[in-house]
Parts: C-alpha cells; structure tokens; sequence
C-alpha cells in the first residue's frame, strides 16, 4: 500500500536517543531550522527504564523536500538512535 501526502498537512516526526538535555536540545534545533517555531508542538516519553527518550515534533509539512531534509538531518546526528 502506496500512501501519498498532500501537502500542507500535520505531520508528527518521532525521534529516540539517550535521555538528556543535549539530545533534547538538538532535537529541537534540528526541527525548528526546517519548521516554524510557532508552529511545532513537541511531547516526549522517557522509557521504562529512563535511559532513552522518544521526542514527537508535531507541525505543518509544506513539502516532501522539507521532510526529507529533516529526516537526512535528524538521521546525521550522532545523538539520534532512531527516527519514525
């Protein structure tokens, strides 16, 4: 099964590495150069046993360009495990 967006949409970005506050804060350097600040809503789930933490950035996607070079980022940051 093919999904196709259509863009401008909401789009929820989740993204898990070590539990810190260096890992937070490139998060959300990372996502703010390629969405507005005023419109991403961040929450974040520390695991069971707190050593990881999973941060869901919420915006509005413009394009499919605009994701893939905020994946490509993401996914370059040494801090980054994982990303959805």
């Amino acid at each position: 099964m093919v999904i196709s967006l259509q863009f401008p949409c909401s789009f929820p970005v989740k993204v898990m590495g070590h539990n810190s506050e260096a890992f937070s804060s490139a998060i959300r350097v990372i996502v703010e150069r390629h969405a507005a600040v005023d419109d991403i809503s961040y929450s974040s789930q520390p695991s069971s046993g707190d050593k990881y933490l999973s941060i869901t950035a919420t915006f509005t996607a413009q394009s499919k360009e605009q994701l893939n070079a905020l994946y490509q980022e993401l996914n370059d940051h040494e801090l980054v495990l994982m990303t959805l």
